[in-house]
């Protein structure tokens, strides 16, 4: 049977480890896992009490395809608890995860054959799901003296659109008010469409994070219940566009996805008044950084940008190997600790990063820095 073009885009490389590890896992090896961003810690007890709740009321069928009134409007006071800034619940779509929000982004901003920019390293499905749209993606160079984060002079010419990452991942860095201002202004001056990704914003420690709605409504804002309010497999996020932008994506949403799932709404609205579990979450965060900061660079690991939020460290290996996914498997095979190679955030400069992910407990991580030590020392 004959496939699409779109169909041929490049594997998660970090989904080809996270197999390797459950392999060596069923081979009865214990691993550490500094591979995955995913949170250890289930959602927020009040969260999974109040889907019980309404999972005994009565059935979870259909809500309105931009998500339940009441959890837009939520997450529109979430804008003015954490940041300051009033929001219409009416420019907030409740999307099936981030990954949803990308497709319906993506469908409404760009025609096939359009070009998109992307700063590199970054999160690698940004470049598969526009490659699986007929939209073309533009990696340009994002330098470590600039934290991984893009600056104007640096975007590409001729694109039709920019994606930003703040938190970035792999990098965990941030983008300060007047850089997002910067980019916001040089995207609309050039009539370039302006997509801020935002899902570990929460994820924070010496400063907190700005969204780019601080400088602009000119941007389709990204961010998710996975990260902060612990709910990965809940597959529940959300998205804030432009007035004139929400009847485009309720027409995408109502064809494409129906509405998000009934029953990870429920518990995403229970989520937000959460901040006690969320906070003490971020506090065993703040405390795994703060090890790993400390740790990894009398290793051999030194050449990092120390991030701001979100739960990785990026570091250059550039001194160690060129050959970065090799170098992840000699590290899961003689260490059992599970690390992402950097090819999946840079095709071009990958090979020579790896990335950690300190998401797991703090007793997890502890285990796997003192095996990342004694692999190094041995390895000389």
């Amino acid at each position: 049977m004959h496939t699409s073009s779109r169909g041929l885009v490049d594997p998660f490389i970090v989904m080809d480890v996270m197999e390797a590890a459950r392999a060596a896992e069923a081979a009865g090896q214990h691993i550490i896992h500094m591979e995955v961003g995913q949170p250890s810690t289930p959602a927020p007890a009040g969260a999974r009490a109040a889907l019980s709740r309404a999972m005994e009321a009565g059935p979870l069928g259909y809500t309105v395809a931009l998500g339940l009134p009441e959890l837009r409007a939520g997450i529109a006071a979430l804008y003015a608890r954490w940041y300051g800034v009033a929001l219409d619940p009416r420019r907030v779509i409740v999307t099936s995860g981030s990954s949803g929000a990308f497709l319906l982004a993506f469908s409404a901003l760009f025609d096939a054959g359009d070009r998109v920019a992307l700063g590199e390293p970054g999160y690698p499905s940004y470049r598969q799901i526009l490659r699986a749209m007929s939209v073309e993606p533009v990696g340009f160079a994002t330098r470590a003296e600039n934290r991984y984060q893009p600056r104007p002079e640096e975007v590409p010419g001729d694109v039709q659109g920019l994606i930003v990452a703040s938190p970035g991942n792999p990098s965990g860095t941030m983008l300060g008010r007047e850089d997002l201002a910067a980019l916001a202004e040089f995207c609309a001056a050039r009539g370039i469409a302006f997509i801020s990704d935002e899902i570990y914003h929460g994820l924070h420690y010496d400063r907190r994070a700005v969204t780019a709605l601080e400088v602009t409504d000119e941007v389709y804002v990204v961010n998710s219940f996975s990260k902060y309010f612990s709910m990965t497999g809940w597959r529940v996020g959300w998205m804030v566009v432009p007035e004139d932008h929400i009847r485009i994506v309720e027409r995408l949403a109502q064809n494409m996805f129906i509405c998000p799932p009934h029953a990870s709404q429920i518990a995403a609205l229970a989520a937000l008044d959460c901040v006690e579990d969320l906070e003490a979450n971020r506090a065993v965060y703040a405390e795994n950084r703060r090890l790993m900061l400390a740790a990894l660079p009398d290793m051999g690991f030194g050449r990092i940008a120390p991030p701001d939020g979100a739960f990785y460290i990026y570091a250059d290996v550039s001194d160690l190997t060129d050959d970065s996914r090799a170098f992840a498997a000699e590290i899961l095979e003689k260490a059992g600790v599970a690390v992402t190679p950097g090819l999946d955030f840079d095709p071009r400069r990958g090979g020579s990063t790896l990335r950690f992910s300190y998401a797991r407990s703090t007793e997890d991580i502890r285990e796997g820095l003192a095996r990342l030590h004694a692999f190094m020392s041995a390895r000389g």
